[in-house]
Formats: C-alpha cells, structure tokens, sequence
C-alpha cells in the first residue's frame, strides 16, 4: 500500500492544531500533540496520527473533555488517586505520571493510579518520563474488552499494556513496552487497511476457534491473550492482563474488565458501569532508594552491553535489548520523515477540512 512521508514537526503542528480546535487550551494540546506523535516517531503507527480522528469523534460523542479539571482526589506521601474529569489520556497520563516522579522525589516512591480517564496514547511515553531523574518508570492502562482469556468465548479484558524503562549510565536504557495480548488491536487495524491476514494465535471466531481473518472481532471474534493458546501459555498472557486491569480500574475507581469504555465513539457504551471512565496506573521508584545511583548505572551498563553482545544466531544480525528498535525508528524518523499509509493521511486531509485547518502535503 502506497505511503506519504511528512516531517515530525509537520506533524506536530497539525495534531496541535487539532487539539486546539477541539477546545484545549494550548498547554494540553501541546502535550497531546507531542503523546500521540511519540507513538509514530518510535514506529507504534497504530497509536500515532492514525487515532486523532478518533479522539476527535469522542470529543463530538462528548466523551473526551477538552478542559478537564485534572486533580488528585486522594494522596498519601507515596500514592495517589486522579480523577482525570473525561479529558484525553494524553494529557491525563503525563500528569499523573509527574504526579508520581514528585512524590518519588520526596519518599523515594511514587504511585499513582488514575479514574476517568480515556486512550492515552503508548505506555513507552509515560513510563520514560521517570528516565532522565535516574528513576525507573512503570506505566500501565487498561483498555476496551477485545481480547478473550484463555477458555472464554467472551471479550472480558483489554490489550492492556505494561511499560517499565530503566535508566542506565552510558548504554541507552532499557524501555520495555508491550501488549499483553499477542498482537496489539492497533496491529490488527493495520492488517485491515492492508487487506491481509494475521498470524495463527492473533484472534479467535466467535466460536472460540481459532482464525486469521483480521476481520474477526466486527463478527463476534475476539484478540487473544499473549501466547495463543493454552500450549503456549495464553494463561499468563491472561493472568497478566488480569493484573493490569485490577491495577488501572479497581485499585483506582475507574471502569475493569467488560465495562471499559470503547475508544471508537460509534460503540455503544456498556451497561451499568461500575466506574469513571478508563483507568491507568504509573509508578516512579528512585534508584537511589534503593542504591547510589551511579553504582546502578554501571552495572546496568554492564547488564545491557552484554546481551546487545550476545552472540546471535544464525540469519540474524545481532541481538536486540526491549526499546532498541523503537529508539532506532524513531532516529531514523526523526531524520527522514514518517510515512504514512494513504488512507491515514487521506484521513486527516479529510479531519482538516472539517475543522477549518491546513493539511499541506509536502
């Protein structure tokens, strides 16, 4: 499928104009605009520019707020509770993460779990704010139910993502940032623009059986935990889900399991709903809580120097640390442009003319 290439600061320029557009003031819309943008810059094109129409449909729906009033509803020195009041999850997220860099800064620890919230982007963003204070970063959401755990026809829990990175001294650190499910729904909407199938032990039919159609979750079928299956352990991929979930919507007051809110607006919202909104859980642990920074740092350095070392087999061209490839991408990115598939970008031709605002193509 064809591709356009735009530059990162073309891009950035028109998401915050969206943003703006919307009604948020220029501070948020800056902040989301530069969320959203990290996702394509580090190659995750599923969570970039491709959702911004989407999060502007939630906004006709009234179910984004686009002056929130952000605030904490409860705290302890270490912890802390947000109530994002509806706003976007780009803007809720990166302050409640700071929240818990703050409170990291005072006791060594922060955690923050947030309510009322909605799609907040890729976890890797949230998550690296801790690196440059020498904390390591935990970031956490739930999301919409698509995915079935293991043994169940039914779609109870989201993709669910984990991000924890950990900074190191002169080696780049160490960002793992994943889905719980084998394949985020994000993957599979790219498979569709693409017209093709997904790998065995992507999806289930609505029978529970397993499929390829990428197609499958608009006829009752359903994303599967990470694993598969059972023989391949789809049960922790569930169990870890199952973990999220508790961590983002119980713990915080916000919506779990079948009652997380859609991101598509078309969706209908589900029936008694038991919280606010989506819910996210950040944590920030400063190293020197537990040791001197710089003896951290060091031995990190030799943690991640040995296994980028490590000996790769054969057709490989070397072994790679959780965040070397979206680091690299978003290099390359950052230089070269991001490309686009034609149907995002006809799609934001289409979101700029409806909201009165440029879209040059370049």
């Amino acid at each position: 499928m064809a591709e356009r290439i735009y530059s990162y600061q073309h891009l950035l320029h028109f998401t915050q104009n969206v943003f703006k557009q919307i009604g948020c003031s220029e501070e948020h819309a800056a902040t989301a605009a530069k969320v959203l943008l990290s996702a394509d810059l580090r190659g995750v094109d599923s969570h970039g520019v491709a959702r911004l129409t989407g999060y502007v449909r939630l906004w006709e729906a009234k179910r984004v707020n686009a002056k929130p009033d952000i605030r904490i509803v409860h705290e302890t020195p270490s912890t802390a509770v947000v109530d994002g009041d509806s706003g976007l999850g780009l803007v809720v997220a990166p302050y409640a993460m700071q929240v818990a860099i703050d409170k990291a800064k005072n006791v060594g620890t922060g955690w923050v779990s947030v309510e009322g919230s909605n799609h907040f982007g890729i976890a890797g963003y949230h998550g690296m704010m801790a690196l440059e204070h020498d904390m390591i970063g935990i970031a956490m959401t739930n999301a919409s139910p698509l995915v079935a755990p293991t043994f169940s026809s039914e779609k109870l829990l989201g993709t669910n993502p984990i991000c924890v990175a950990i900074p190191a001294g002169k080696e780049f650190p160490f960002v793992a940032d994943l889905a719980t499910t084998t394949a985020a729904n994000g993957k599979l909407e790219i498979l569709q623009r693409k017209n093709l199938d997904t790998p065995l032990g992507w999806v289930q039919d609505a029978n529970g059986q397993p499929t390829t159609n990428a197609h499958a979750l608009k006829s009752g079928g359903a994303l599967l935990p990470l694993g598969g299956d059972r023989e391949h352990g789809s049960h922790k991929g569930y169990a870890l889900g199952a973990m999220v979930d508790i961590f983002c919507g119980v713990l915080s007051g916000a919506n779990y399991g079948p009652w997380v809110p859609p991101f598509p607006a078309y969706v209908p919202m589900p029936q008694s709903m038991p919280g606010k909104g989506i819910g996210h859980f950040f944590g920030a642990m400063r190293v020197d809580a537990f040791r001197p920074a710089s003896e951290f740092k060091e031995n990190m350095d030799n943690w991640l120097h040995r296994f980028r070392s490590a000996k790769p087999i054969e057709g490989e061209e070397k072994v790679l640390v959780p965040g070397d490839p979206e680091r690299e991408m978003e290099q390359s990115r950052m230089e070269h442009g991001i490309p686009l598939l034609e149907p995002v970008a006809e799609d934001l031709q289409q979101l700029a003319a409806k909201l009165g605002i440029s879209f040059e193509l370049q």
